[in-house]
């Protein structure tokens, strides 16, 4: 039912109009797994990856249909600069259910305060920048906001640039797989952002928006380069269960699709680089 209320072809045109459906959907899936699960000994416990994979549940259906949408226009435009323009719009709707997934998650992270809700996505938050002391992280839910050890910057560049690489190349996997599956690596990346978000604020409310910048200035383009990589590998996904391989068009598709990919790649490089050099110098 819901899926019916959403229109690509509209997001494109007020893309910021899906910040308010990642409200809508983060928060439902946050409540909906607490109303369905919060009685339960056993699933309780995975109430953190069942929150993602409701907040997917509820995504795949737009998320499809937008892929199906660019696809469409892969025999519309014959100019490989103006197709890139054109996905462009998708990226920037997706982008703000993005937001509205972290703005969600962070605020009811604080005002629920079950730790078993975002479990996994503090775990995630230790071992990345506390895994010299994981436990002591994890029973006080992240104190510290800064990556332990003596690593140095260029060393910190590469470590981020590398997960970062992988991280875009299973969200272009799944998306050929499964067409809309990239969508499940970038819902749980947003909730492991909004545990960061909380931890850095200290579950202050008041500081979240502080806190939820501090992230965006590396994440707004290393997502950009995550939802690139996933519309890349759902259109040629979708090229591919048409059979168009067989077609002349479907190396132009597969030649976009390259493109998509290198530039995604830049992306994810330059965002380490604001990551490592610049967002430090600013918080």
């Amino acid at each position: 039912m819901l899926e019916m209320l959403l229109n690509p072809i509209r997001s494109e045109r007020r893309p910021w109009e899906m910040f308010f459906v990642g409200l809508v959907y983060a928060a439902l899936s946050v409540f909906m797994v607490n109303w369905i699960f919060g009685s339960d000994v056993v699933l309780v416990k995975y109430s953190a990856i069942l929150i993602v994979t409701f907040t997917v549940m509820f995504c795949i259906p737009f998320f499809y249909y937008i892929i199906m949408l660019e696809e469409e226009k892969e025999s519309e435009y014959d100019d490989s600069f103006r197709m890139i323009k054109e996905h462009g719009r998708a990226i920037h709707s997706l982008l703000w259910l993005f937001l509205g997934f972290i703005v969600a998650f962070s605020v009811l992270y604080i005002l629920i305060g079950s730790p078993d809700n975002f479990r996994a996505q503090v775990e995630t938050y230790c071992v990345i920048n506390s895994p010299s002391n994981f436990d002591g992280c994890i029973s006080q839910y992240g104190v510290k906001s800064s990556p332990t050890g003596a690593a140095t910057s260029g060393q910190l560049l590469g470590g981020i640039f590398t997960n970062n690489l992988y991280v875009l190349i299973f969200a272009l996997v799944f998306s050929i797989i499964f067409g809309a599956g990239g969508i499940f690596i970038l819902a749980w990346n947003a909730s492991v952002i909004s545990a960061a978000v909380v931890i850095f604020s200290k579950s202050n409310l008041s500081s979240v928006p502080y806190s939820i910048s501090r992230y965006l200035i590396h994440g707004i383009p290393e997502i950009s380069a995550y939802f690139i990589g996933t519309l890349a590998g759902g259109i040629l996904g979708v090229a591919i269960i048409k059979k168009e391989f067989k077609s002349e068009k479907f190396w132009s598709i597969l030649y976009d699709c390259l493109l998509l990919i290198i530039i995604a790649i830049v992306i994810l490089f330059l965002a380490a680089l604001v990551e490592v050099f610049i967002t430090p110098i600013i918080f």
